[in-house]
């Protein structure tokens, strides 16, 4: 038997997930839940999909094994919270929460339960994370000393029609949300590599002047006047980190987050125009830009006017640096967007769940991943005040972790 996955919005991000949930092995059926019955009806019958639940407390009283969760941002920690004590695993896309008080309820219930929550980082799958990963791993890099990265996602570029899309009236009290409380992306992308944890951060923020009034002190949820906010970080590897979440910066390159990483042996570096390897011999340099290509493809459902920037992160495929030797066969030839990362997510959370052992991204290192970002912003409210970052402990020893590379059930 395998399991039934309950989706909980019908939003841009899930129509990317719905199918691969659909065609991994491990998976009997999926369902959907969604407050807009409108969106149910359209989803259903775009994917063939047999039940349907008018809200997250609905679709909790079925018999769901699992719920994947994509709705706004500032909601999951508590959907994930109520899904937890539902007694359902949990795939979550990013931030894992947006308090430090949820954070450790989702540790405690995770603790309690057993249950498997992982976080859905996109940026742990992206080509330059892989390929620093495997290099790390393989010593190429030396010890760790500075590593840096960037989410640059100007609000013209689809964050307008998303956040209207998902916040109905009210979506400007929702759309000022502070950059560093969606930090993910850019801080995944090197502690990911490293396995280190943020342990003090200083921030500055850029107070914001745009027509549209969405960043500002009593315009939104939390009072938020920043649009750009800046970080530099001590991490617990004693090494060094920067990240930025600029959300009004002229920036069109052909992604939106980069990152670079400099070790005592080896050094990567990654710009707009492509990404090169180097290592203490002087003047050599690898250009590693066709390993992270990515091919594109396109979404099965209409693409409802979604900006091509969005359109872009949505459908591109596998790069030569992907390990895509272990994914199931029957996601050959399916969307994978977002750098190739889609198609991991989903096969690392059912070998998880099916598997009972952590994932990668699991709850402990989804609070590693959010809590610099969390931290980061009191600083910028602070000047810049140097803030310690709470450490929460590491996943219980007794809990096995999940090797995605070598889990062999549907092979």
């Amino acid at each position: 038997m395998g399991f039934k996955i309950g989706v909980v919005g019908a939003g841009q991000f899930s129509k990317c997930f719905i199918p691969l949930f659909q065609a991994h092995p491990f998976v009997d059926e999926v369902v959907l839940a969604d407050l807009h019955q409108n969106r149910v009806e359209k989803y259903a019958t775009a994917f063939g999909l047999k039940q349907t639940y008018s809200s997250l407390d609905d679709l909790l009283q079925s018999d769901v094994d699992a719920v994947a969760i994509f709705t706004q941002r500032h909601l999951h920690g508590e959907h994930t919270i109520k899904s937890l004590r539902a007694g359902k695993h949990v795939y979550c896309a990013v931030p894992m929460a947006q308090s430090y008080e949820d954070i450790t309820l989702i540790l405690e219930e995770v603790t309690r339960t057993g249950l498997i929550y992982m976080t859905g980082e996109t940026s742990y799958y992206y080509p330059s994370s892989v390929i620093c990963r495997d290099r790390f791993n393989a010593g190429q890099f030396g010890r760790f000393v500075y590593g840096e990265a960037q989410y640059l996602h100007d609000m013209t570029h689809g964050f307008y029609d998303a956040f209207k899309y998902s916040g109905g009236a009210d979506w400007k009290k929702v759309a000022g949300i502070p950059p560093m409380y969606y930090p993910t992306h850019s801080v995944s992308m090197v502690l990911s590599v490293t396995g280190a944890r943020a342990t003090h951060v200083s921030c500055l923020g850029y107070t914001d002047e745009h027509e549209d009034g969405i960043f500002r002190k009593g315009a939104n949820l939390w009072d938020n006047p920043f649009s750009n906010q800046s970080a530099l970080v001590r991490t617990s590897d004693g090494g060094m980190m920067r990240f930025n979440e600029f959300r009004r910066v002229g920036w069109g390159g052909k992604n939106s987050v980069y990152m670079s990483m400099f070790g005592t042996n080896g050094s990567y570096e990654e710009h707009a125009g492509g990404s090169v390897w180097s290592n203490l011999e002087w003047g050599e340099i690898e250009d590693l830009t066709s390993d992270l290509a990515c091919k594109d493809e396109h979404m099965n459902l209409d693409d409802e006017g979604i900006h091509r920037v969005l359109k872009h992160d949505f459908g591109v495929s596998l790069a030569k640096v992907h390990h895509s030797y272990r994914l199931p066969e029957s996601f050959r030839g399916l969307p994978n967007g977002h750098s190739g990362s889609h198609q991991f997510l989903v096969d690392d959370f059912l070998k998880a769940v099916k598997s009972n052992k952590l994932p990668p991204n699991h709850a402990w290192r989804a609070a590693d991943y959010i809590l610099p970002g969390l931290i980061a912003h009191e600083s910028s409210l602070r000047n810049g005040e140097m803030l310690e970052v709470p450490d929460l402990g590491k996943a219980p020893e007794s809990w096995g972790m999940l090797d995605p590379d070598s889990f062999v059930a549907y092979r």
